[in-house]
């Protein structure tokens, strides 16, 4: 019941501030649009951390934006948040006919097999219509290759999937040899998708790992221009020796 009286009384205030507040009462599904993708990416920064405390508040403020969008949808008499929950919970029940029906599904890959497989009865002319379109580019290379797993498309190991990878990097190669900006772009990329997919293959999230080499440079820049004004300089100021000099030091100090 606790649990229940917290959620209603969320209710309740987006109830207050659609008619009371002017600027919550201004917006559109539109205008949140852009506001909902920017909260998603502050909860994947929160969890790439493994902030705690971000991570909560970060779910918060997404509740917010479902509860936000249902108020909406309840105006414009397409649907409440009664019926945002009761499809997923539907969704849910159909989907898992393992625990909800008679289906046997004892293994992970077993119960995403039956999955893919209950969405395209439902309709889905392929495994890959559900990732979406504007996922970012790496994020999306790995859903690819999950769902693609899922009808048998896939490396036996590990070593066949470096194997690939060397295969592609040769090509990229080759095509930079040859001058051709347009092929070195397509190689690239087949470069990079095979390496997503060897990431799969050593349980790694790509598009996290990336992010905490990101941070992981942009700290140790930053602690580089902090040693160089010690020094009475700029970044500007010294040549690439010096440079890679002071970004030893930062590396070192940070394995202390």
């Amino acid at each position: 019941m606790e649990k229940t009286a917290t959620f209603d009384r969320l209710l309740q205030i987006m109830e207050d501030l659609r008619e009371k507040c002017p600027w919550d009462r201004k917006q559109t599904i539109q205008t949140l649009r852009q506001l909902t993708i920017e909260e998603t990416y502050e909860l994947a920064d929160a969890i790439t951390e493994q902030d705690w405390k971000s991570i909560k508040e970060e779910l918060g403020d997404i509740l917010l934006h479902i509860v936000f969008y249902a108020k909406i949808g309840a105006e414009q008499q397409q649907f409440d948040i009664n019926d945002v929950i009761n499809g997923v919970c539907d969704k849910l029940i159909t989907r898992h006919p393992h625990i909800y029906g008679d289906v046997v599904a004892e293994t992970e890959e077993q119960v995403k097999l039956n999955w893919e497989k209950l969405k395209l009865k439902e309709g889905k002319k392929s495994v890959l219509s559900g990732v979406p379109v504007s996922l970012p580019a790496l994020v999306k290379a790995m859903r690819l290759q999950e769902k693609a797993k899922q009808t048998g498309f896939e490396w036996d190991n590990t070593g066949q999937v470096w194997d690939k990878v060397k295969e592609e990097v040769a090509e990229l190669e080759e095509a930079v040899k040859e001058s051709n900006q347009d092929e070195i772009e397509a190689e690239f990329g087949d470069v990079m998708f095979s390496l997503v997919n060897y990431s799969r293959f050593l349980n790694i999230d790509a598009e996290n790992a990336l992010e905490r080499t990101n941070k992981k440079f942009q700290r140790r820049f930053q602690h580089m221009e902090a040693l160089a004004l010690e020094q009475g300089r700029t970044l500007n100021d010294m040549n690439l020796t010096e440079m890679d000099t002071l970004w030893n030091k930062v590396k070192t100090t940070e394995h202390l």
